[in-house]
């Protein structure tokens, strides 16, 4: 085993490392069940810091702030960096790092919105990087074979191996250190696997990492960590407080099920054929087969697209803003709220319509989410409010259908407040999964269950008023042939039939 410095005696918190390290880098996704469990893998690690203020050593408790109910453990593999790297080969970067220990990165969700991405509140408390309790040479294990299992109250959760990483260990460490300079004693935690979950009051939970591929089986011992109830709550007056919804809960707990929530409805499927046939189809002969079936309120009102030429077909998902509220806005508007979520979750050929309540005194959109929308697939964006930077989301190409345009951002008169729920935009109900087409004259919604046989309809009259202009052009005068009369009909469908 490497020579390790003289050890922080006046520190418990870091008995099982050389010192006190100067940082702590962690991976977001490194693992690909990690990434299959929440249907995203990344094209490259991702890093967020700890502060060292962080760590603790195995044996000790962790508190659930006071007002909290997300507290997660993520068993990780951590990395002592031994010599200084910089801009290194990841065919050396192995080399640098001196020992391998068993990390705990634990984190609260409820105080991920105001920090997405940092990670600062929600991962950076005392004690939310329990280490060790042991550490192995790095020289004498293979970095492709190393094992990592979590449990929880005696139960197996976790139980991976470096061979499900996404990126080798030795590659993040020389990407690492292409960026900043891994310095002795720095740490740097590798990603979870499948099966990070929510930990209670009075959880215990070990991390063990081991090499059983090695002689011996050479193991850091079990890193226990036990969760205690904190005792302060958070002052309102300095800062955003913890929130959670069902979004953040699935994500804590690995699934809806775990979470105690109800399934995700099936959300209806537009084929491509489907797709095709509501492209070529006008809305004014999608809204009026609706309206022959007994549906009105189909329109949304007021609504124009940016580009007249515009034609967006697909299938709804929704964003509710609620009217501007100061101290709502402190707990639901900052950071990663459900504006941001809406766009950042929308999936291939899917419409984002927004609830803004006729508001145009502030946009609800502008030209960053309208490039995220696009480059996530979706098929356009509707909002019954104002568009910001709208030359800019013009230039993006992504159909959007808006009332107006206005410089002021959404907190000028809204908040964001939920995602995927039934919504109301330019006077019609749209719920998710809906249909919605949109072309110079608006925007039209339709149920799912009427699509087919209505866009068929459409497609069906549109050929027969096409026919009927043509009667028109040539001199005949619209009695009897618009609408038509037997007359007429006995000539169009003898004309249709000798095509």
């Amino acid at each position: 085993m490497p020579d390790a410095p003289a050890r922080d005696g006046a520190d418990p918190r870091f008995a099982a490392l050389p010192g006190r390290p100067g940082k702590v880098v962690a991976v977001h996704v490194g693992y690909a069940s990690r990434a299959d469990q929440r249907g995203r893998r990344p094209a490259h690690p991702s890093y967020f810091l700890k502060p060292s203020s962080s760590v603790a050593p195995s044996g000790g408790t962790v508190e659930r702030p006071a007002g909290t109910e997300l507290l997660a453990f993520e068993g990780e593999i951590a990395l002592v960096v031994g010599t200084t790297a910089h801009r290194v080969r990841a065919d050396r970067a192995w080399e640098h790092v001196a020992w391998v220990t068993a990390a705990n990165d634990l984190g609260v969700y409820d105080l991920r919105a105001a920090d997405r991405g940092s990670n600062l509140r929600s991962k950076g408390r005392d004690g939310f990087t329990p280490l060790g309790p042991a550490l192995l040479d790095a020289r004498t294990v293979d970095p492709g074979g190393l094992r990592l299992r979590t449990w929880v109250n005696g139960e197996l959760r976790q139980d991976d191996t470096t061979r499900g990483l996404l990126f080798p260990l030795a590659a993040v460490v020389a990407d690492l250190s292409q960026h900043l300079t891994l310095e002795p004693g720095d740490v740097v935690l590798t990603g979870t696997p499948a099966g990070a979950s929510v930990l209670v009051p009075g959880d215990v939970v070990e991390v063990e990492v081991d090499a059983p591929d090695v002689l011996g089986s050479p193991t850091t011992g079990r890193l226990v960590t036990t969760v205690v109830q904190g005792e302060h709550p958070f002052d309102a007056t300095l800062g955003a407080l913890p929130t959670v919804d069902d979004m953040q809960r699935a994500d804590a707990w690995g699934s809806r099920a775990a979470a105690g929530l109800a399934p995700e409805p099936e959300r209806f499927h537009l084929t491509d054929d489907l797709r095709d046939r509501l492209a070529r189809a006008p809305v004014a002969g999608l809204c009026a087969q609706l309206r022959k079936r007994g549906l009105d309120a189909v329109t949304v009102d007021g609504v124009a697209p940016l580009h007249p030429g515009a034609r967006m077909v697909g299938t709804a998902r929704t964003l509710r803003l609620v009217p501007g509220r100061e101290d709502l806005f402190a707990r639901h508007g900052g950071g990663y709220n459900a504006q941001k979520r809406a766009f950042d979750t929308l999936g291939e050929g899917e419409v984002l319509v927004i609830e803004a309540r006729g508001e145009t005194g502030a946009g609800t959109l502008g030209d960053v989410l309208a490039l995220r929308a696009r480059e996530r697939g979706a098929a356009g964006v509707v909002t019954d409010g104002a568009v910001r930077d709208r030359e800019a989301v013009a230039a993006v190409g992504l159909p959007v259908f808006a009332t107006a345009a206005h410089p002021a951002v959404v907190g000028r008169r809204h908040v964001p407040w939920d995602v995927d729920v039934a919504v109301a935009c330019g006077g019609t109900t749209v719920e998710p999964g809906d249909v919605v087409v949109g072309d110079a004259d608006g925007v039209v919604v339709i149920p799912p269950g009427l699509v087919g046989e209505v866009v068929d309809a459409a497609l069906a009259q549109e050929e027969e008023d096409a026919w009927v202009a043509e009667q028109v052009a040539a001199g005949h005068a619209v009695e009897g042939l618009f609408p038509m009369g037997p007359a007429w009909r006995a000539r169009y469908e003898a004309w249709r039939a000798g095509r």
